[in-house]
């Protein structure tokens, strides 16, 4: 290796081998993320009970953090609506929405979810991205996404609401409903109404007057700032703060942010360390989906175990700089590829020029309405409602939609973490049930082949006196019973059985409940003259089976296929059969 690159192995690799053709987009991807994500981070940052200045401290050091660590090329990290919604959750309860103790607290949460973040990566668990099936992540976005609705309804009537659940919302909403603020619905409103119109109709007008689509497509994402800038322009203008008591985000301390090297004692610990495990679960998995769908558009790997030491970077250097969780954000890191990001670079970017922006412009963002940033979160959530997953579920397993609604609903109504407990334990129950009621089938073989198959599907031959059943699932606990009454009911029902052979293909374990059953199955076949057999064993089940009791009683009578099983048949039956 040349000496050069052993003194800068230190380095990330994107950086190692940087190439000059990448500056241009970088460059342009990072100032344009930069000025989008403004009132994004201020927005998720009010909707986390926080000052708003937190959203911009959150978008500088972790950023950077996370651009040495992880592994993705265009993942952009900072505040996400999610996680500021479970941090709401998550704190709450435990103190006064924007006071000391709760930003202590907001911080300390970030911290115990980084930890945790790192702890997984030293144990190479990124497989846990695998572990909230798709229907129970869908069912928790779609159910987070009317949460986040709900509680940005009162910045949009310019009236106070409490916001511990989504009854309590509700009910606040329709008693206050007579004090609404004319002013903030027609700001509130007409900002959506502006956003909804440039997501449906500005990108494919653009196109049609020959803008190229990247452009137009980026275009349309700035009407964020545009309705940003209209809005702050005429409270600012009509001193409407003031003249018709709009509210605003108000003073914007300046200046970066001081380091805070601040742990909580065990009663915190205690109190926060399940809403961490539960954001860093989410935020990971929603992180890895959102890298992993950009990296394939560019035949680029992520590596998840990189991304939790991201990841864990990320938070831990958003808690020392006084901010909350972060995550990989869908629409950040959309714009960012759209912009042209080709590495991490371009947050690196994005973090200088937000240190800008902290340092000399936060008097800008004094006049800002709040019901122009929620009108901003209402439209961004409302993508996030899924009902083309639950659709597709709904068609196609009944089960699945199930957990998707029965975590949506649960969100809604019980809360976030109890939302997502409830879609984790529908989709286990799930599991247990379709493992204990396994698909059987009895087989015979196909005329003049060595294939097996249903026969109740197919017109197959098989053998009297032989019974060959294919077992579609593991054996274990919770079907043992389920096989051993179906075996008794098709017994019953042919007395000239004299042989048993299961099918195993499909058995990838036999644990020691069902391993006795099957011994005493075995022993009770065998006082009534009846064979149990075996066939098609796979290797890691036979390793454990053969120093059993019931493996050593089956010698002779395991077959490596269901073919040889019954050529032992036809020899037995047919001195001069012959193999098809």
């Amino acid at each position: 290796m040349p000496p050069t690159a052993t003194r800068f192995a230190w380095l990330p690799h994107w950086l190692r081998h940087y190439q000059r053709a990448w500056l241009g987009g970088d460059v342009s991807a990072g100032l344009i993320v930069a000025v989008l994500v403004i009132p994004q981070s201020l927005a998720y940052t009010l909707l986390a009970g926080l000052p708003a200045e937190m959203g911009l401290y959150a978008s500088i050091l972790p950023v950077v953090a996370y651009a040495l660590v992880g592994s993705s090329m265009t993942l952009a990290v900072g505040p996400v609506a999610i996680a500021a919604l479970m941090t709401a959750s998550a704190l709450q309860p435990l103190a006064i929405a924007g006071t000391t103790e709760y930003v202590q607290l907001a911080m300390h949460l970030a911290l115990i979810s980084g930890l945790m973040f790192l702890a997984f990566g030293a144990l190479r668990l990124g497989f846990l991205a695998y572990f909230l099936s798709r229907p129970v992540i869908s069912g928790f976005v779609s159910g987070s996404a009317v949460m986040i609705a709900l509680g940005q309804l009162k910045h949009i009537l310019g009236v106070e609401a409490p916001s511990s659940s989504s009854a309590a919302t509700l009910q606040g909403l329709w008693r206050a409903l007579p004090q609404s603020n004319p002013t903030a619905i027609a700001l509130g409103l007409g900002s959506m109404v502006a956003l909804l119109l440039a997501r449906r109709i500005l990108a494919p007008a653009l196109l049609r007057v020959g803008v190229g689509a990247q452009a137009a497509d980026l275009l349309a994402r700035m009407a964020p700032i545009a309705t940003v800038i209209v809005g702050t322009g005429l409270v600012a203008w009509g001193q409407w703060d003031v003249t018709r008591q709009v509210a605003v985000v108000g003073s914007v301390p300046a200046g970066l942010p001081a380091w805070n090297l601040s742990l909580p004692g065990l009663s915190e610990l205690g109190q926060l360390w399940l809403p961490a495990l539960l954001i860093s679960l989410v935020g990971f998995v929603g992180s890895v989906s959102v890298a992993q769908s950009f990296a394939m558009q560019r035949q680029q790997r992520i590596a998840p175990d990189r991304e939790l030491w991201g990841m864990g970077a990320a938070n831990i250097a958003s808690a020392l700089t006084g901010s909350y969780p972060v995550h990989g954000g869908l629409s950040r890191s959309a714009i960012n590829f759209a912009a042209g990001a080709q590495t991490p670079l371009a947050s690196l970017i994005t973090a200088a020029f937000m240190v800008v922006i902290i340092s000399l412009f936060t008097p800008l963002f004094y006049y800002l309405p709040l019901a122009v940033l929620a009108a901003g979160i209402i439209v961004a959530v409302f993508s996030l409602v899924d009902m083309a997953t639950l659709q597709a579920s709904w068609a196609y397993d009944r089960a699945d939609a199930l957990s998707l609604l029965a975590t949506a609903v649960g969100v809604i109504v019980l809360g976030v973490e109890t939302g997502i407990v409830l879609g984790v334990a529908m989709s286990l129950a799930a599991l247990v049930w379709r493992s204990s009621h396994p698909h059987m089938a009895v087989v015979g073989r196909v005329p003049g082949t060595e294939h097996f198959r249903n026969v109740e599907r197919h017109a197959v031959e098989t053998v009297p006196g032989l019974l060959a059943l294919r077992v579609d699932e593991s054996l274990f606990f919770a079907n043992a019973t389920a096989l051993e009454e179906h075996i008794e009911t098709l017994m019953q029902a042919d007395a000239s059985i004299r042989r048993l052979l299961l099918v195993c293909s499909a058995v990838n374990q036999i644990d020691a409940t069902a391993l006795g059953m099957l011994t005493e199955l075995e022993q009770s076949l065998s006082q009534r003259g009846i064979r149990l057999e075996l066939a098609e064993v796979k290797g890691p089940v036979m390793d454990r089976l053969q120093p059993t009791t019931l493996g050593q009683r089956l010698q002779g009578r395991l077959f490596r296929s269901v073919h040889d099983a019954f050529v032992a048949t036809d020899r037995q039956t047919d001195p001069h059969w012959q193999s098809p």
